[in-house]
């Protein structure tokens, strides 16, 4: 149904504005943004296929811009609202973690985790570069692919950690597969790398797995 068809209250922009953008749906906040529809399909139809084909929200604001030009309809100016969005989001969560010791924050890593890493459907291996008071300096996707101890370089994460002047790191990768628990892999990369970082007095605090809807730590699995 258009949404010119709808009651007043059933509109995306009318129900927000009373009740708060907290009572739409992900394909009505989506609809928000793209607008208009297309040709014999509405703009919540066409919303909710979109999240279908991505995987939900996530995966479609974290999908390559290769991907979102495939899209039909999908102009260059919605892809930058889209891409701004992303950008809004992220730039919200870090702020914080930029502020104060990261640590007096671990619900804000892990929602910026989730969002960065959480829906890709590949795997890549991530760092957030912290100060000498555990306050966020950057957050960098360092490696792509299958992950394993020979893809992940330990020299060029050190490397990296020297430049940026980070006294502390706390390490990511995500598990497209959905399955959140650590492998034995994973335990061991863990392990090498924190030997690596401490050669050149950065510590590593923590290292986690990462899926769309959870964070486990491997330092909460005594692997730190």
């Amino acid at each position: 149904m258009p949404m010119v068809d709808l009651p007043p209250s059933s509109r995306p922009r009318e129900k927000l504005l009373e009740r708060g953008a907290s009572a739409l749906s992900d394909a009505e906040l989506l609809a928000l943004l793209l607008r208009t529809g297309l040709k014999g399909q509405p703009v919540l139809t066409w919303a909710a296929d979109l999240l279908q084909q991505f995987g939900g929200l996530a995966g479609l604001l974290n999908a390559p811009d290769s991907a979102l030009t495939q899209i039909r309809g999908l102009g260059p100016a919605k892809r930058a609202e889209l891409l701004a969005v992303l950008e809004l989001a992220r730039r919200a969560l870090q702020q914080p973690l930029q502020e104060r010791a990261v640590m007096s924050n671990p619900d804000a890593v892990e929602q910026l985790l989730r969002l960065r890493l959480g829906a890709l459907p590949h795997e890549v291996f991530a760092a957030l570069f912290l100060d000498s008071q555990l306050r966020l300096i950057a957050f960098e996707e360092l490696f792509r692919g299958s992950l394993s101890q020979t893809a992940v370089y330990p020299r060029e994460l050190v490397q990296r950690a020297l430049q940026l002047g980070a006294a502390a790191l706390i390490l990511a990768h995500n598990h497209p597969s959905g399955v959140a628990e650590p492998s034995a892999a994973d335990h061991a990369l863990t392990v090498q790398l924190r030997q690596a970082l401490t050669l050149v007095d950065v510590r590593l605090l923590d290292h986690f797995v990462v899926t769309r809807t959870a964070c486990i730590s491997l330092a909460a699995r005594g692997c730190l």
